[in-house]
C-alpha cells in the first residue's frame, strides 16, 4: 500500500459516514471518467483514424479560407 493511500485511509476513519458517503460517491464516479492519459490516447487515436481516412480517399480535405468563410458565416 503507497504512502499517499495509506495516509488517506487514516484521514478516512476520521470522517462522519455522511462525509465518507459524499466521498464514495465521489470516488466512484471518478472510476467512470478516463485519465488525462486514457483521453490523450482516445485523441491520438482519433487522429490517426482521420488521417488514414484521407489517405485512403474516403475523406477530402476543405480548404483553410472556406473554413474560415464558415466560421465568420457562422458567428454573423
Amino acid at each position: 500500500m503507497s504512502k499517499k493511500l495509506e495516509e488517506a485511509m487514516a484521514i478516512l476513519s476520521e470522517l462522519r459516514l455522511d462525509e465518507r458517503g459524499q466521498l464514495a460517491a465521489k470516488i466512484l464516479l471518478s472510476l467512470e471518467e478516463p485519465s488525462e492519459e486514457e483521453i490523450e490516447k482516445l485523441w491520438i487515436a482519433e487522429a490517426d483514424r482521420r488521417l488514414q481516412e484521407y489517405r485512403e480517399g474516403k475523406v477530402r480535405g476543405i480548404p483553410a479560407e472556406e473554413v474560415f468563410q464558415r466560421t465568420i458565416k457562422d458567428i454573423s
